[in-house]
C-alpha cells in the first residue's frame, strides 16, 4: 500500500499509514497548517487562515508544539510560536467517487492548564479510536501568554482569547476541508479534557463558532473551572512595568524573543493562588468587534445564549487526586474556596468558610497519609464536582438538546494519572479517563478479553455513538453496553457510572452537593448570580 495523497484547496498531502487496536490499516495526515504561522505583527493576534503552498506537503510528521514546559518529560522546556498544526485519521480516503460516504468528525482539544500540551501521539494516540467508522482530528494551539495575553487599550487589537480563537480557526478548516478526508462536515463533535474540556464548553457558549460543530463532550471541566483575569497589572509588576500603560507593556514583549517570555510567564506562575482567578484563560471581550466571548459564562448558560447542541459531561470518582502531581499540601483551608464564591483575599468571611469546609471533610482530624480519602474529595468537591453541578443546573434547563452526565470509575492499567503518581486510595485520577480513549506512553500490551480491553471497547463506543447519533446509548439491546444512559430531565442528575461494570445512576455525591450548595448560597456570588 502507498502512501496516501489528499489534496486541499492549499495544496497536495502525503501522509502515511498505521494499523489500530484491532490491526486494521489506517491513514494519518500530520503537521497540518491550519493557520498562517503567529509570528512578527500576528504574535498575540487572532489567527488568519493558513496560505497555501507549493509541491507535496510531507504529513508523516507532527508540527511544532507551542512552546512550553512538557509535563511527564522531567521538566523539558520545548516548542516554539509557529505551532498551528492539525492532525487527521481516517480509515478511508475518498477515491473517485463523486459522491463517497462521509464520516462522523471528532475534533479533540488537549489539556494542560492552558500552559502545556498538544494534539501530538505521546499523549492522544489515536489507535482506539480509529476501530471505530470515525475520522479523529487532533490540534495544537498557543498557550501561556502567546495565547492568552489581553490588554484593553483596543487600538492594540489584543482583546485576548487568541488560543480559543486558535481553536475556532481550526473547526473552520475542518469545515473547508475535512471532507477530503472522508469526514462529515455536517456531523462534528468537539471533545476534551481539563483545559480541553473547558475550551468545549467555551466553545459551546461562543457566539463566534455557530454551525462549526454539532456536539460536545466535556470530561473534567467546564468553563467556571478557569474564568480569567486580565494580566496587564501582573505582567507589568514581572517586567518591572509598574504603572505604565497597555501599549508599553505591549511594546516591551513584542520586542522579546520567545524564550524571555516563557521566562516571564514562569515567573508569574510562582506568584499565583490556586483558586484565583487564573491570568491564562478565557476574558470577556468587551471592545472587540468579532469577540470569541462577550458576557460572562454563567450569563450565556441562564439566559440560553449558546449553542444547542446534545451535550455530554463528566467526571472522575477521584478528580482531587491531581493536585498529588503539584506536590500541594494544605496547611491553609482558606485556598480551597474556588474563585467564584466572591470572596477578596484575606477577607475575614473566608477563614470562617474554610473552617466550615475543614470540619465538613476532617472533622477534628487534621490531613494526614490516613486522611488521604478525606483530601482528594475535598479538592474534587471544590475545583470539580460542585462548579460540574452548578453548570449543568445552569445551562440544561436552557437547551433544547440533551445533556448526558457521566463518572468514570473504572480502575485498570489503564488508569493514566493514577498510575504515574502510585496512588493507592480508591478512585479515578483526573485524566485517568483519556487512557481508555487514546493510547499513550504509558499504555501497556492489551490483552484480549481484559478489563483494559473491554473497557476501551466501552468507552469508544459510548464517544463514537454520541459522535455519531447525539445518544451514546442508542440501542438498548447493545451486548457491549448493555445499559440505557438517559438525560438529565430534571434537579435529580440521572448519570452513568463507568466503572467496572456500566450501572445507570442519580444524583452523585448529594450529601457532599448539599453542603456546598448552602456554603455558595452565603458567598458574596452565590447570593448575586451564580446560584443554580
Amino acid at each position: 500500500m502507498g502512501d496516501p495523497i489528499v489534496t486541499l484547496d492549499q495544496g497536495t498531502l502525503r501522509g502515511s499509514t498505521s494499523t489500530n487496536l484491532r490491526g486494521q490499516v489506517f491513514f494519518k495526515f500530520q503537521g497540518i497548517p491550519y493557520a498562517k504561522a503567529p509570528l512578527g505583527q500576528l504574535r498575540f493576534k487572532a489567527p488568519v487562515p493558513p496560505e497555501p503552498w507549493t509541491g507535496v506537503l510531507d504529513a508523516t510528521k507532527e508540527g511544532q508544539i507551542s512552546y512550553q514546559r512538557v509535563p511527564f518529560q522531567k521538566g523539558m522546556v520545548c516548542g516554539g510560536e509557529n505551532c498551528l498544526f492539525l492532525n487527521v485519521f481516517t480509515k478511508k480516503v475518498p477515491t473517485d467517487d463523486p459522491n463517497p460516504p462521509l464520516r462522523p468528525v471528532m475534533f479533540w482539544v488537549h489539556g494542560g492548564l492552558f500552559i502545556s500540551g498538544s494534539g501530538n501521539e505521546d499523549l492522544y494516540g489515536p489507535e482506539f479510536l480509529m476501530t471505530e467508522d470515525v475520522v479523529l482530528v487532533t490540534i495544537n494551539y498557543r498557550l501561556g501568554i502567546l495565547g492568552f495575553v489581553s490588554f484593553e487599550d483596543p487600538s492594540l487589537e489584543v482583546p485576548g482569547n487568541a488560543g480559543f480563537k486558535d481553536q475556532v480557526m481550526a473547526l473552520q478548516w475542518v469545515q473547508t476541508n475535512i471532507s477530503k478526508f472522508g469526514g462529515d462536515p455536517n456531523n462534528v463533535t468537539v471533545f476534551g479534557e481539563s483545559a480541553g474540556a473547558i475550551s468545549v464548553h467555551l466553545l459551546v457558549l461562543s457566539p463566534m463558532t455557530k454551525g462549526l460543530f454539532h456536539k460536545a463532550i466535556a470530561q473534567s471541566g467546564y468553563a467556571l473551572n478557569a474564568s480569567a483575569r486580565r494580566g496587564c497589572t501582573l505582567l507589568a509588576k514581572t517586567m518591572g512595568l509598574e504603572g505604565v500603560d497597555d501599549k508599553i507593556i505591549y511594546d516591551t514583549l513584542m520586542q522579546k524573543q520567545v524564550d524571555e517570555i516563557f521566562e516571564i510567564q514562569e515567573r508569574i506562575l510562582k506568584e499565583m493562588v490556586p483558586c484565583q482567578r487564573r491570568l491564562f484563560s478565557y476574558v470577556v471581550e468587551k471592545n472587540s468587534s468579532n469577540p470569541f466571548l462577550d458576557e460572562e459564562p454563567i450569563t450565556l448558560m441562564k439566559t440560553g445564549r449558546f449553542n444547542q447542541v446534545p451535550f455530554m459531561l463528566g467526571f472522575t470518582s477521584g478528580e482531587g487526586m491531581l493536585f498529588d502531581m503539584f506536590s500541594r499540601t494544605i496547611s491553609d483551608f482558606e485556598s480551597v474556596v474556588p474563585w467564584y464564591f466572591g470572596y477578596e483575599p484575606g477577607h475575614p468571611d473566608v477563614k470562617v468558610v474554610a473552617n466550615q469546609i475543614k470540619k465538613f471533610y476532617f472533622g477534628d482530624e487534621d490531613i494526614s497519609p490516613t486522611t488521604k480519602a478525606q483530601k482528594y474529595d475535598m479538592l474534587s468537591d471544590a475545583h470539580f464536582i460542585f462548579g460540574l453541578y452548578t453548570t449543568i443546573l445552569s445551562q440544561y434547563s436552557n437547551s433544547k438538546a440533551p445533556t448526558y452526565l457521566f463518572r468514570m470509575s473504572v480502575e485498570s492499567r489503564l488508569n493514566f494519572l493514577k498510575n504515574i503518581l502510585k496512588i493507592e486510595v480508591p478512585g479515578a485520577c483526573h485524566l485517568d479517563d483519556v487512557g481508555y480513549l487514546f493510547k499513550n506512553f504509558s499504555t501497556p500490551k492489551i490483552e484480549p478479553d481484559s478489563l483494559e480491553d473491554i473497557s476501551i471497547s466501552r468507552f469508544v463506543k459510548l464517544w463514537t455513538n454520541f459522535a455519531k447519533f447525539g445518544n451514546p446509548t442508542p440501542d438498548e439491546n447493545d451486548t457491549l453496553l448493555k445499559t440505557v444512559w438517559k438525560p438529565v430531565t430534571n434537579d435529580n442528575l440521572d448519570f452513568l457510572d463507568i466503572g467496572r461494570f456500566l450501572v445507570a445512576r442519580r444524583n452523585p455525591y448529594s450529601d457532599r452537593i448539599k453542603f456546598w450548595k448552602q456554603l455558595f448560597a452565603e458567598s458574596p456570588t452565590g447570593r448575586k448570580t451564580l446560584t443554580p
